[in-house]
């Protein structure tokens, strides 16, 4: 392993920075990452498309420092199920939302595409599953983001 080349354990949630919510009713931000690169679990280079859902309470993410943050997983080697749940935690951590959902699509690797996604209603992950069913008015919507 290169010196530049650093493990998952070097991921740095320091560099997601909050802002003060502007308006303290319900909306949803999306946020997509197109191109998500780090390395895989062999040190050679995988990319995803990352779908972030965010209902925030208290405050929001700062863009800036979310584009920082993807930026510096380019030389993190990881597999994709350790990634989605970093970033998960990492996310809930820091920005503490009403709801928080993550969806990963990573590009094939020997014909094999994954999606993974992580939902913080899910009473798995301690939610309240009080949004059972959201999806079923999201079929023309660009963030059901079909495999």
């Amino acid at each position: 392993m290169s010196e530049k080349v650093k493990i998952y354990k070097h991921i740095d949630k320091s560099i997601l920075k909050a802002l003060p919510n502007p308006d303290k009713r319900a909306y949803e931000i999306k946020m997509k990452v197109p191109e998500c690169t780090f390395l895989g679990v062999q040190e050679q280079p995988d990319f995803a498309e990352i779908y972030l859902s965010f209902y925030p309470k208290d405050t929001i993410v700062e863009l800036k420092s979310m584009k920082l943050y993807f930026a510096h997983l380019r030389n993190i080697v990881v597999s994709y199920e350790r990634l989605v749940n970093i970033i998960y935690d990492h996310f809930m951590e820091t920005y503490d939302p009403e709801r928080f959902r993550i969806v990963m699509i990573c590009n094939p690797r020997g014909g094999i595409s994954s999606k993974m996604t992580i939902d913080s209603d899910w009473k798995v992950r301690g939610g309240k599953e009080q949004f059972a069913g959201w999806e079923q008015g999201l079929q023309g919507d660009v963030w059901n983001v079909q495999m």
